[in-house]
């Protein structure tokens, strides 16, 4: 097996969730997001109980830094997983 950068691999951890949140928060903001999670419960047979607020700019940008730091986190923890114990 080969070996992985840590720091590359949360790099691209990160900014695929912050990408996935900037989604969101431009769905949240045109009003579509709600449809989105009416419709993820209904495909898990669930009913939809939650309700999605008024955009706030501010969260918005939260959320985008939080998961894109927690993404890095991750990314970076994996890598050093995977090069410690996967690769002989």
């Amino acid at each position: 097996m080969n070996r992985i950068h840590p720091h590359s691999l949360g790099l691209v951890m990160g900014t695929f969730l912050a990408t996935m949140h900037v989604i969101w928060s431009i769905l949240v903001f045109f009003g579509g997001a709600q449809w989105l999670i009416n419709v993820i419960f209904k495909l898990h047979m669930m009913s939809p109980i939650v309700m999605v607020t008024q955009f706030n700019l501010t969260k918005a940008v939260l959320l985008i830094i939080v998961t894109g730091c927690i993404g890095y986190i991750a990314g970076r923890l994996l890598g050093t997983i995977w090069n410690r114990y996967a690769v002989k």
